[in-house]
């Protein structure tokens, strides 16, 4: 199997398991992977949140785990990645507004190298302009950003452990997803897994 390089864009208050789980998952396969913020160098951390599903009307948020920034948002090249993946959480939403993170997705999404993203992380897809006519999945209550954008909205089943590809890109609707969201990246990425 070929090393692949993977971006990873994120920030203060990204979902605790959508970037702890899917960065140990893609290097257990063999894969390198770049973790960048904006404003934050390499050994700089950023905070992130738990958020569960614990019968209320929206998920509840608890303080997570420090994440270290493993490379500089500053000297991102696209050309030199295989692949981005997108984390959800909290964090989504005000690093849309960020021209640079635009700039990134919009060049990965352009060259069509695989793209990941789960739950709230849709949102900087949205504000990148990408979503046009493409199918894609979130978290529930950024369907209304989906489908504003002119993405076709593909339905969570009610367990939230389902994810679609449409092109070089993959959606999940939250963390319950990773099994078939990092499975389906790892096809996109032309990974093979042997037992």
């Amino acid at each position: 199997m070929a090393k692949k390089k993977i971006l990873m864009l994120a920030g203060d208050f990204v979902e605790d398991y959508e970037i702890m789980v899917p960065y140990q998952m893609l290097l257990m396969v063999g894969h390198d992977v770049d973790v960048v913020s904006p404003g934050k160098k390499p050994g700089d951390v950023i905070a992130t949140a738990v958020h569960d599903f614990e019968g209320h009307q929206t998920y509840t948020e608890k303080r997570g785990h420090n994440f270290m920034i493993n490379a500089d948002f500053d000297a991102v090249d696209c050309a030199a990645y295989d692949g981005l993946v997108v984390p959800g959480g909290r964090s989504p939403e005000y690093l849309r507004l960020n021209p640079r993170v635009i700039e990134i997705i919009r060049e990965m999404d352009g060259a069509k190298k695989p793209i990941a993203a789960i739950c709230h992380g849709q949102q900087m897809l949205v504000s990148a302009g990408i979503l046009k006519g493409r199918s894609c999945t979130a978290y529930p209550a950024v369907k209304p950003d989906v489908v504003d954008a002119g993405g076709v909205w593909c339905e969570p089943n009610a367990t939230a452990t389902n994810a679609f590809v449409d092109g070089n890109l993959v959606t999940g609707p939250a963390w319950p997803a990773h099994p078939e969201w990092m499975a389906l990246y790892l096809k996109l990425l032309g990974t093979k897994i042997e037992a």
